[in-house]
Formats: C-alpha cells, sequence, structure tokens
C-alpha cells in the first residue's frame, strides 16, 4: 500500500500538468515557472523575474529590506509567517540565481563580476549571498565556476575535466612510460642479468606477438561495436531529446492555446459584467428620473451602492399609491359631475317642456300655413299649364309628334347598328389576340418545363456520379 520509492521532480511535474493545477495558480507565478524553467537568456531573464518577485513580495506582504533582515538574522520576518507564499521567496531567489549560473556558463567563459552585479542589482541580495550561492552549486560537480577576486572576474570550465578519474592519469602515464623506458633502454651497469631479463621478455614477447595480433584485432572489433552501439544511443537519445522536445513544444502550445481562451473568456466575463453594470446604472437613473429625484450630481460609485430591488420597490409603491390618489379625485369629481348634473336637470325640466310646447306651437302654425301656400302655387301651376296645352293644340303640334319621333329613332337605330358593327369587330380582334397569347404562353411554358426536366436530369445524373464515386472510394 506504500511507495518504496521517492517521487522524481520529473514525476511530480508530469502530475501537477496531468491535474491542471496550473490553471489555478495565479498568472504572474506561471510567467515566473516558465522563466526558471525554459528562459536560457542570462540579459533578460532577471529584469522580467524581479517584476514577477516583486508582485509575489507585494501579494505577501514581504519587502525587500525584511527579506535582508530575516537573511542576516537567521529567521523569518511576521508579515510573512502570515501568508503561505511567503516562505518561498528567498529560495525562489537563490534558484534564479543558480538558474542564471548556468545560463551564463553556458554562454559565456569568462565575465565581470560589476556585470554580474549589474544583472543581479534588482534581486535585492548582496554579493556575500551569491558567492554563497555559487559556492553551493560547485559542490554538485555539475558546474565548475572559480571567483578571481584579483581579477574582477568569475570563470566557467568543464567539470567533467577536473574530476578525480582524470586527475591521477597523467601521473599514471608518467610512471608507466618510465617503466617502458627502462625495460627498452637499461641503464649500462645492467650486467648480464639485465641483458638475461631482456632476453626472456624478448621472447615473451615473440611468444606473444601472434596471440596480441589477434587480441588487438578482437579489440578493434569491440571497439568498432562499442563505437556503433555508442553512436546508435546518441541517435536514440537525439530522437528521445527531439521528441521530447517537440512534446514539450506542443504541451506548452496547449497550456498558450488554453491561457488565450481562458483570456477571452475573462475578457467577455468582463465585458458582459460592464454592460449589466452600465444596465443596471441605466435603470436605476430612470427609476430616479421617475421619482423625481435629481440624478446629474450623483457619482457612479453612489449609484452602485443603491440597491434597485428596493428603489424599484419604493417606485412601484409611490406610483400605485399616486394612482390610487388619482382614482380617488377622479371618483370625486365624477361624484360631484353627477350631482350637479341631477340638480340641473330637475330644475330646468320645467322650462323643457314649456319650450318644447311652444315649439310645437309654432311649427304647427308654419306647416299650416306652407300647406296653404304650396296649395296655391300648385293651383296657378294647373292653371299656367292647362293655357300652354290649349295654346299647343290651337297650332295642332301634337299631330307631328308622332312623325319626329320615328325620324330620331331612324337616326338612333343607325347609329345603334354602327355600335354594335365596331364592338363585334373589337370583341373578334380581342379573342383572336387571347387566341395568340394563349399560344405564346403555352409554348413558352412548354419549354419552362423541358428546362426544368433537362436541369433535373442533369442533377440526377450528378448524384449517381457523385453516389458512384463514393461507393468506389469506400470500397477501396
Amino acid at each position: 500500500g506504500f511507495h518504496t520509492t521517492e517521487p522524481s521532480r520529473e514525476a511530480i511535474l508530469a502530475e501537477i500538468r496531468s491535474r491542471n493545477i496550473m490553471e489555478d495558480v495565479p498568472e504572474y507565478l506561471r510567467e515566473l515557472y516558465v522563466v526558471l524553467e525554459d528562459s536560457t537568456d542570462p540579459l533578460d531573464m532577471v529584469a522580467f523575474s524581479t517584476t514577477l518577485l516583486d508582485k509575489l513580495r507585494a501579494e505577501t506582504g514581504v519587502t525587500t529590506d525584511a527579506a535582508k533582515a530575516a537573511d542576516n538574522e537567521g529567521e523569518e520576518d511576521d508579515e510573512a509567517e502570515d501568508h503561505t507564499l511567503a516562505k518561498y521567496i528567498e529560495p525562489l531567489t537563490n534558484i534564479l540565481i543558480l538558474k542564471l549560473i548556468f545560463n551564463l556558463s553556458a554562454a559565456y567563459h569568462t565575465i565581470s563580476l560589476d556585470h554580474v552585479k549589474n544583472l543581479t542589482s534588482g534581486l535585492g541580495v548582496t554579493f556575500e549571498q551569491m558567492e554563497k550561492s555559487i559556492v553551493l552549486s560547485t559542490q554538485s560537480k555539475a558546474l565548475s565556476v572559480r571567483i578571481d577576486h584579483r581579477l574582477g572576474c568569475i570563470r566557467f570550465g568543464s567539470a567533467a575535466l577536473e574530476s578525480d578519474g582524470m586527475r591521477g592519469q597523467l601521473s599514471s602515464l608518467a610512471k608507466r612510460l618510465t617503466a617502458a623506458c627502462s625495460i627498452i633502454s637499461p641503464p649500462e651497469d645492467g650486467g648480464a642479468s639485465v641483458k638475461a631479463d631482456r632476453a626472456v621478455v624478448y621472447d615473451g614477447v615473440r611468444a606473444t606477438l601472434q596471440s596480441e595480433h589477434l587480441a588487438t584485432l578482437e579489440r578493434r572489433v569491440v571497439i568498432e561495436k562499442r563505437k556503433e552501439e555508442a553512436e546508435r544511443l546518441v541517435q536514440d537519445r537525439l530522437r528521445q531529446e527531439a521528441a521530447a522536445r517537440k512534446a514539450e513544444e506542443l504541451a506548452r502550445k496547449a497550456e498558450e492555446d488554453r491561457r488565450l481562451a481562458r483570456e477571452q473568456k475573462m475578457r467577455e466575463r468582463e465585458k458582459l459584467q460592464k454592460i449589466q453594470e452600465e444596465m443596471d446604472a441605466l435603470e436605476k437613473k430612470r427609476i430616479l428620473t421617475a421619482m423625481g429625484r435629481s440624478v446629474e450630481n450623483i457619482t457612479a460609485e453612489e449609484l452602485k451602492e443603491v440597491d434597485t430591488a428596493a428603489l424599484a420597490k419604493e417606485h412601484a409603491e409611490k406610483a400605485q399609491k399616486k394612482k390610487d390618489e388619482a382614482e380617488r379625485k377622479t371618483r370625486e369629481a365624477a361624484k360631484a359631475l353627477d350631482y350637479i348634473v341631477r340638480a340641473v336637470r330637475i330644475e330646468e325640466l320645467p322650462r323643457i317642456k314649456e319650450s318644447f310646447d311652444a315649439r310645437v306651437k309654432e311649427d304647427r302654425t308654419q306647416y299650416e300655413e306652407e300647406v296653404v301656400v304650396r296649395a296655391k302655387e300648385a293651383k296657378e301651376q294647373w292653371e299656367r299649364d292647362v293655357a300652354e296645352k290649349a295654346k299647343l293644340a290651337e297650332c295642332s303640334v301634337f299631330d307631328y309628334t308622332s312623325k319626329f319621333e320615328s325620324m330620331l329613332m331612324s337616326a338612333r337605330k343607325i347609329v345603334h347598328e354602327k355600335a354594335c358593327t365596331e364592338e363585334d369587330s373589337r370583341a373578334e380582334l380581342e379573342a383572336e389576340k387571347g387566341k395568340l397569347d394563349r399560344a405564346r404562353k403555352r409554348k413558352a411554358d412548354e419549354a419552362k418545363r423541358a428546362e426544368a426536366e433537362r436541369i433535373a436530369a442533369e442533377k440526377a445524373e450528378e448524384e449517381r456520379k457523385a453516389e458512384e464515386e463514393r461507393q468506389r472510394k469506400e470500397e477501396e
């Protein structure tokens, strides 16, 4: 049930990425993580990281002076203890210094102390603290750093060339070369024993010459195989590093896309919130204006403090109260008007009746007079008509009326027949024109129908070919 090995840094980082913990981290801490992990520019990383560390100090309430005092006295400030992130400020500063030293060693062989002080001036640490960090970094033997106070510079070297195994190789080579020289060219006072030893050695060399030659050839084969294996391992390592860099680039791109998406959502949320606040402010101003209050001298902060629901409720109550008061006054005015109208009608009823009777009597008298006048005028008109008729009868006018009537009717018949002929001609022309129009319309309809059938056939043929092409691709 328990883990038997300690988790590695890569495993912890992979677990953090898989759980998307970085999305819950503030933006400036994510940027600081990217600088410490991926940045390789020693001239810009400190300046960029200083602003992020200052923001972290501002968030935690830890100042640069408080951090210095904590480093000199060996205890943390009381303000740093109140915040969880305060205790990580000094370790992050040390890591930033180590990252700076590693990047400088990759870019420079020698660098002046003044230039290093200028690079680290914004971190708020003394040069003694930086020297301490440099000395601690050399204990891991991953980096060779020497501080030359006489020339005022820092020298970088390769830790692999100064390892314990490499330091004794020259002395061992010197000893073995001395032994070989004593065997090949012994001193003159060696005597017969030396010559005998030399002969034994030469005989041994001659005896083992063939085997040594075969062993040399075998070693050559082994060396070639090891060289090929080493080259294969290097190629595998390069491929793995390329795959790791590609995966890291994809992960970084995905993280950047997620960050851009989060920023877009935040901007949209802020935009919607701002629009909602503006709409609320306009609604509050409208309600206040409807309530009769002046909104010219009201600030935005005062409008935010106003409760919209309470203000709307107050406005509704006042509007309802005003409406009830208006309805009450209307009912009272209607009641008073009804009383007045009733009293006026009661008082004016006898006078209206008297006036109506007088008007009826006057109209009756006028009607009787008009009847007498119309009868007199009608009698006079009848007498004039009778006299006119007698005059016409004396002149025998009525004997010629039938002839005059027949003349008029014959003229009218000629005009009527001519009009009928013209109308028949016009009707025949219109019928012929209508027949031609219907024929043209039928021809146009036939052409449209044929065109529609052709288009439908072409479309069906294209669909059939597309379906055959799709089936052919599916079969392939």
